[in-house]
């Protein structure tokens, strides 16, 4: 037989309180958490990672960065990404209405799920998106055992 709880909505209702202090974290406490290098610290990156049986392939959005600013290292199985955005030009005397292009260095370090042959990986770099093959190391790839059967 099934309990019988009583509905009390204002238990499952945010107080006004609560709601004020959750917007005010939200606009001034970590107002940057939507752009694009906000993730780990204020200048990170965002990258896709995805495994397969015979590789780990990385995606990382580096606008405005040239391929040969980008430092790429794997250590162990930690897989470090650094770079940096230039400010290209001064402008004085300009009134800006927006302005929210990000400058500044920035470094992702990321946990691979495999250990990798270093000396096969391959980088690309288009239109501002680094792609990252890493083939799998020998040790590292899954093999199948096949089950015999006893008569």
């Amino acid at each position: 037989m099934a309990n019988v709880t009583k509905w009390e909505p204002q238990r499952n209702m945010m107080s006004l309180r609560s709601a004020i202090d959750r917007l005010m974290e939200d606009s001034f406490v970590r107002p940057f958490a939507s752009w694009p290098f906000a993730h780990e610290g204020v200048n990170s990156l965002t990258v896709d990672m995805v495994e397969t049986d015979s590789e780990i392939v990385v995606k990382a959005a580096v606008p405005g960065v040239k391929p040969e600013e980008l430092d790429i290292s794997v250590s162990g199985d930690l897989l470090t990404i650094k770079g940096e955005t230039k400010e290209d030009r001064e402008e004085k005397e300009t009134n800006f209405h927006y302005r929210e292009w990000k400058y500044g260095s920035f470094q992702r370090s990321l946990a691979l799920p495999a250990s990798v042959d270093v000396d096969k990986a391959t980088a690309e770099f288009e239109n501002g998106v680094l792609l990252l093959k890493l083939p799998k190391a020998a040790s590292a790839k899954q093999t199948r055992l096949q089950i015999n059967k006893k008569s």
